[in-house]
């Protein structure tokens, strides 16, 4: 696995994002139900090669949409925007699109990576 992949998913695991099982995961498992806002969320920042920056996006909220040259930024743009766009729905009366967290998902991307 490539050692930025390692290292982003470490810093997700730390952060309580991703659940590997193991010691402690029921604690994780159980603040999930007092997730707040796009933390229920999985954001993926990736680099760009025709772009020539790293570019974020949260699929099953909104595509692609912030970029820059600081990955550590485009990942908190990328969780204020979602932010916004969740509190808007909200304000509208729209359902949120189904969480993405605790499905594996990043995990999945990382086996295969």
């Amino acid at each position: 696995m490539p050692r930025k992949i390692r290292a982003l998913l470490n810093d997700l695991q730390k952060s309580g994002f991703i659940n590997r099982g193991g010691k402690g995961s029921e604690a994780k498992d159980s603040r999930s139900k007092t997730m707040k806002g796009s933390a229920k969320y999985l954001k993926i920042v990736e680099w760009s090669d025709e772009d020539q920056c790293f570019i974020g996006e949260c699929p099953g909220v909104i595509g692609p949409c912030c970029h820059g040259e600081n990955e550590r930024e485009v990942y908190s743009e990328l969780c204020e925007i979602v932010d916004e766009w969740l509190d808007l729905w909200k304000k509208e009366g729209k359902p949120l699109p189904p969480s993405t967290y605790g499905r594996g998902i990043a995990q999945k991307l990382a086996e295969m990576a």
